[in-house]
């Protein structure tokens, strides 16, 4: 009798090992894990705490000091600086004052941004083109010594007593300082990163934006962040004759009718407004050359 004997062949083990299936990254319930923020962010976050925390404390020593002052000359030469705070604070409610203050922002942001608009560009130039150098450069080095505030009277002249002599003025104090730092940074820039970047077959529209921009931007920055506080300084000159608008105005007019308090709430607005335009530069400065943070983070 014959039988059929039928042999199975055995099942192929798989050549890959099968791997459990990867357990989601998100829980059920959604995503509850906190978004870690870049580093550059982080960095600057910290860095604008601990600017707030160091005014803070330099606005305190400097409450103190005032008050010790106050009690050393007498209240009717140096108010206290609570008197002072709580005529501030319903100044700010005051329309007029406000108008003051408007006027001298606008003129001295104009200003800073008509120097940036002309010192910049004209600083690159210098730096990069040795023979556009030689010809300007002896005119910039021999009039940047030159105090700009006693051309006053020339600009009212020529531009009459409105905004546009006091926002000239203020330009070409400040424009002198951005020009002057950003040739010297394009001229210390090191040739052999020119020559490498020729070599590439970089046009010279490309070394302006690749090369030259990126070396002599930090230094730019910081002499515009620097020039800041010469620009409050002039605007206060170039306000306190011939107008009746701005704090300078309004601090001289009321040194003139012996009205401490509101001369010392004008002092205070526009410390405040110098302030506030070295932090928009400062923060400018993080943005605008975010690699230079990274590489000190």
């Amino acid at each position: 009798m014959a039988c059929n004997i039928y042999l199975r062949r055995p099942r192929a083990l798989p050549l890959e090992p099968r791997w459990p299936r990867a357990l989601p990254l998100e829980p059920a319930g959604g995503n509850d894990f906190p978004q870690t923020p870049s580093v550059g962010y982080a960095n600057l976050k910290q860095n604008y705490m601990t600017r707030i925390k160091h005014y803070s404390l330099a606005g305190i020593f400097l409450l103190l000091l005032w008050q010790a002052s106050s009690r050393t000359l007498g209240e009717a030469l140096l108010p206290p600086p609570l008197g002072v705070l709580d005529f501030f604070a319903r100044a700010l409610v005051d329309a007029s004052f406000w108008s003051h203050i408007w006027a001298s922002f606008l003129r001295v942001s104009l200003a800073l941004a008509l120097a940036w608009c002309i010192a910049f560009p004209l600083g690159l130039l210098l730096g990069y083109s040795r023979k556009t150098d030689r010809i300007i450069s002896p005119l910039v080095f021999l009039t940047y010594p030159i105090p700009k505030i006693v051309l006053l009277p020339v600009f009212l002249t020529v531009f009459g007593l409105g905004d546009a002599p006091r926002i000239v003025l203020v330009a070409m104090t400040t424009g002198y300082q951005i020009l002057v730092v950003t040739r010297d940074s394009a001229l210390g820039l090191d040739p052999k990163y020119l020559d490498s970047f020729r070599s590439l077959g970089g046009s010279q529209m490309q070394m302006l934006r690749h090369v030259l921009v990126p070396a002599t931007l930090p230094d730019a920055v910081t002499a515009l962040r620097v020039a800041s506080g010469t620009a409050v300084a002039v605007l206060f000159m170039v306000e306190s004759f011939a107008t009746s608008s701005g704090l300078g105005f309004l601090i001289m007019d009321a040194w003139g009718r012996g009205d401490m308090m509101e001369m010392y709430a004008g002092i205070l607005a526009m410390s405040i407004m110098g302030v506030a335009l070295y932090e928009v530069c400062n923060f400018m400065e993080h943005r605008l050359c975010r690699w230079r943070e990274a590489r000190r983070a």
